[in-house]
């Protein structure tokens, strides 16, 4: 994490995309006080979630997809 001043950004720029790049977060401060972090976009393909990661935890019932109960969709309905 590098922290710098808005004011040094015009100068810096060039080198600032590069350390970016590389992975580094940047926090932007104006007068002492934090403004912003800018950080690298993570490829999101490389940290997808394996499928079946809660396999075994809960049961999806038979009746999941039939109908709700008449009183429950008015619960829904005249709350």
């Amino acid at each position: 994490m590098i922290t710098l001043d808005l004011n040094e950004i015009p100068n810096k720029l060039t080198e600032l995309i590069q350390l970016i790049k590389e992975g580094n977060r940047l926090i932007l401060t104006q007068a002492d006080q934090l403004i912003a972090e800018i950080k690298p976009i993570i490829n999101q393909a490389k940290k997808r979630r394996p499928i079946g990661l809660c396999e075994g935890e809960f049961i999806v019932p038979d009746d999941f997809n039939d109908p709700l109960p008449n009183e429950i969709i008015e619960l829904f309905e005249n709350p």
